[in-house]
């Protein structure tokens, strides 16, 4: 398959995807409703956040413009990179993790660009509704990110003797991510583990 077919199809296929489970989630969903997929360690979750992998933040109003910026800076610069490969002829599978970290941060800040501009607010008790009649719950880049899966694989309790969190309870894995988290966290994986392979030179 020619390079530029294989990232043409990742960027189609993962960001279609990503963003049909997040508006059916947005649209069908109120905020912390969720559904069991297999038991109860594999749930659809419906949460939202402000626009980092897996959950976590970076506060006010500033903090959320300042990410949204960063990561169309990332965008580019990891868009000219995959260009740079594709002309190169460099590796394929390097030019396929590449291609699913760059979908991977274009889905997440489409969510965060236009959101806020195509839905009402969600929240816990009523589902979200797209192109209200007043407008959105935000401005350009200031909407919220659609997470949904949620892998509460293992319930316990910290030992007492353990340093801060003696007796507490955990859960583990807590993160609620998307699809579009999921394919960064590939795309890393796969540069680590095959990275001798993808720079010989």
């Amino acid at each position: 398959m020619k390079r530029s077919y294989i990232i043409f199809l990742t960027i189609f296929i993962v960001l279609l995807v990503d963003q049909v489970l997040k508006v059916w989630t947005k649209t069908n969903m109120y905020l912390g409703q969720e559904y069991s997929v297999i038991g109860n360690w594999f749930l659809i979750h419906f949460t939202e956040n402000e626009g980092m992998a897996f959950g976590m933040t970076l506060g006010g109003g500033f903090g959320k413009l300042a990410l949204s910026i960063f990561r169309i800076i990332a965008i580019i610069i990891i868009g000219w990179y995959l260009f740079y490969l594709s002309r190169m002829r460099s590796n394929k599978g390097l030019i396929f993790s590449i291609s699913l970290i760059f979908v991977g941060a274009l889905g997440n800040i489409v969510d965060s660009a236009f959101y806020g501009l195509l839905f009402s607010q969600s929240s816990f008790h009523t589902i979200a509704s797209f192109l209200p009649e007043g407008g959105g719950y935000g401005g350009f880049l200031h909407g919220e990110v659609v997470d949904m899966f949620y892998f509460p694989i293992l319930y316990g309790t910290y030992p007492e003797w353990f340093p801060w969190k003696g007796g507490d309870s955990f859960i583990f894995f807590r993160p609620v991510f998307n699809i579009a988290d999921s394919a960064i966290t590939t795309g890393v994986f796969i540069l680590i583990v095959f990275q001798r392979k993808f720079f010989k030179k």
